[in-house]
């Protein structure tokens, strides 16, 4: 496996490939992001894994100066997995002027759930994927569902801006409890681990109420929803939402359509996200 930091380090070792199949992460790895490694072997003629903590995505009060970097073990789980190539650049690589050219995905997808939870978080985080795309020469992106928004978003601007991009949705990866593995997960305390499991067992319960009452309103989603903030509060957690939705675009959803059950909620200091298609 190659390791490197520029931008000409990389075309150089990409030049001889035509396909290549790319794993954008922001490091600190776990088994969800090496299953994407995996699944990204026989979709092309190169497997390349991105690490960059990408400033342009975290609000200034959020963790961006305490997030994780783990290059050295990240890059062993990397080879182990079959990654081929690793591109780490640093920030002043990616952004060696002040990234004014922004991409703004449109406010129907990208300002609801978490984007109205996380002003700004989008505009970032397709800035920095169009960036890395490129940089890459991606001819296959693999994203994991549990940013279920991120996967859906990013799906939108390859297309919008007709990308050479196949977009690949990883499925969920989670511990034997049911926890959705995430990189935030280390943050969390002993007792709250054993907590944490908590938000996926309320994914779980309004999923199941959702499959077994197929006539379900407009009002009774609603308080499905609101039963499971309150569940969740009752146990500790602060969440911010649990909505119902659309799978084809993340409106609210009404009877027939195919759902998905997507949560956000702090446990202590740690915000998790997850969610369960329907």
């Amino acid at each position: 496996m190659k390791l490197v930091h520029t931008l000409s380090d990389l075309r150089d070792h990409l030049s001889a490939y035509r396909h290549p199949a790319v794993v954008p992460t922001m490091g600190n790895l776990h088994a969800g992001h090496l299953a994407l490694v995996r699944q990204a072997k026989p979709l092309g003629d190169i497997t390349v894994s991105t690490i960059f903590v990408n400033r342009l995505q975290f609000a200034p009060h959020e963790d961006f100066d305490t997030y994780p970097r783990t290059l050295d073990a990240d890059c062993q789980q990397l080879e182990a997995a079959g990654c081929d190539l690793v591109f780490a650049p640093k920030e002043a690589e990616m952004y060696p002027q002040p990234q004014t050219f922004k991409v703004h995905p449109p406010t129907e997808l990208a300002d609801i759930l978490e984007g109205h939870f996380r002003p700004g978080f989008f505009i970032g985080v397709c800035t920095v994927v169009l960036k890395l795309l490129s940089c890459t020469q991606a001819r296959t992106a693999l994203f994991g569902k549990k940013d279920y928004q991120q996967l859906m978003v990013i799906r939108n601007m390859v297309k919008q801006f007709a990308m050479p991009v196949n977009i690949v949705g990883g499925e969920t990866q989670r511990s034997e409890d049911g926890l959705a593995l995430s990189s935030r997960n280390g943050y969390l305390s002993a007792a709250e681990r054993q907590q944490a499991v908590q938000l996926s067992a309320t994914l779980k319960t309004v999923a199941e109420a959702l499959r077994t009452n197929t006539v379900l309103d407009a009002a009774g989603i609603s308080r499905l929803e609101s039963q499971a903030m309150q569940s969740l509060s009752n146990l500790g957690w602060r969440p911010d939402y649990v909505a119902v939705r659309r799978q084809a675009d993340l409106q609210p959803a009404q009877a027939g359509d195919a759902m998905v059950v997507l949560a956000a909620a702090r446990l202590g200091a740690t915000r998790l996200i997850d969610n369960l298609e329907v």
